[in-house]
């Protein structure tokens, strides 16, 4: 009989994760009961924002330790019982770090492809393609001209939100940690203007890339980065936050926002979740399919094959060693 594979959280991680903290096995197959989908599991998408479910400070929530891994994937229905779907659908639900899920049918929402790759139903046409949408879309203002500053400027957020960005007329600088990722978003991506944080002083490299200040701040990170950052801003700039990766491995709270800077600036701070902009779904799937088809929009994905890889590559992932997308192809 075929097996469920699956990745449980073995502990809970002590600063930056490791494969050691999950355990893969295998389980009996699930079924479907009435109401629910039997789902294949095709991509699982890896995302900074697991590690703070880990700690039990993320607020959709914790994973226990003995508990399947949360994580959000995209699957094929294999068996239906429920109306609404049928066999062969290609379907999105968190149904974690499986290979197999029996879920609810009102827990899923069917996929288009767009005659695309089905795996950016997790990225550019996913959960970061809708935040970098909606930040852009409803909190940036982006005008004419504006500079436009974006960390974790190769990831699958940061990426998207600066070409639609420069779709609108600004000019775009991404701050990133490698010479690979500097050369993508500078190439593929259109960026006008690359900080690599690891070859020159960042508080520097802002200043040399933006010399006229920061109109729009885009981040992920916080801490030292959003300081710096938040120096340089020009008047009336408008902050928009989005993740904290500068603590999701931390014990505790790092120090910051910087009120005075943000007060000194006159500058607008949005904090952006991307649960409250679920109507811009369909919106943001048409446009940016439609620009990833004519080349407006760049992407890159970061892909481990096997489920008992995951781990290791999450742990790869919040070392900051990944390049794009991170995501597991299971089936």
């Amino acid at each position: 009989m075929p097996k469920r594979e699956q990745v449980i959280l073995e502990r809970r991680c002590e600063g930056r994760p490791s494969a050691d903290d999950f355990r893969y096995e295998t389980a009996p197959m699930p079924s479907a009961g009435d109401g629910q989908v039997l789902i294949e599991v095709l991509y699982l998408s890896l995302d900074p924002y697991l590690r703070g479910k880990i700690s039990g400070r993320h607020m959709s929530g914790g994973v226990a330790p003995g508990s399947v891994m949360a994580g959000e994937t995209v699957g094929r229905v294999l068996e239906s019982r429920s109306p609404d779907f049928a066999v062969d659908d290609l379907v999105h639900s968190f149904s974690g770090w499986c290979s197999h899920a029996a879920v609810a049918a009102a827990e899923v929402r069917r996929v288009r492809s767009y005659d695309l790759p089905v795996s950016l139903a997790l990225g550019a046409l996913g959960m970061p393609g809708l935040t970098a949408y909606a930040g852009i879309e409803r909190l940036a203002d982006v005008r004419e001209n504006n500079t436009f500053l974006v960390s974790a400027a190769s990831g699958p957020v940061g990426s998207v939100a600066a070409q639609l960005a420069r779709l609108k007329g600004a000019r775009t600088v991404g701050i990133v940690g490698s010479r690979q990722k500097a050369d993508w978003i500078t190439g593929p991506a259109r960026f006008d203007a690359a900080i690599n944080y690891r070859e020159e002083d960042l508080q520097e490299g802002i200043k040399r890339t933006c010399p006229e200040g920061v109109d729009i701040y885009f981040d992920a990170v916080g801490g030292e980065v959003l300081d710096l950052a938040c120096e340089q801003l020009a008047l009336d700039a408008r902050v928009v936050l989005y993740g904290v990766l500068a603590q999701y491995n931390a014990e505790s709270r790092l120090p910051g926002p910087p009120p005075g800077l943000i007060i000194r600036a006159r500058a607008h701070m949005h904090g952006l979740v991307v649960y409250d902009h679920e109507d811009l779904r369909p919106e943001m799937e048409e446009r940016c399919s439609a620009w990833i088809k004519s080349g407006a929009i760049a992407y890159n994905e970061d892909v481990t094959e096997g489920l008992q890889h995951a781990g290791a590559a999450f742990a790869r992932l919040m070392a900051g060693e990944n390049f794009g997308k991170t995501l597991v192809r299971i089936a």
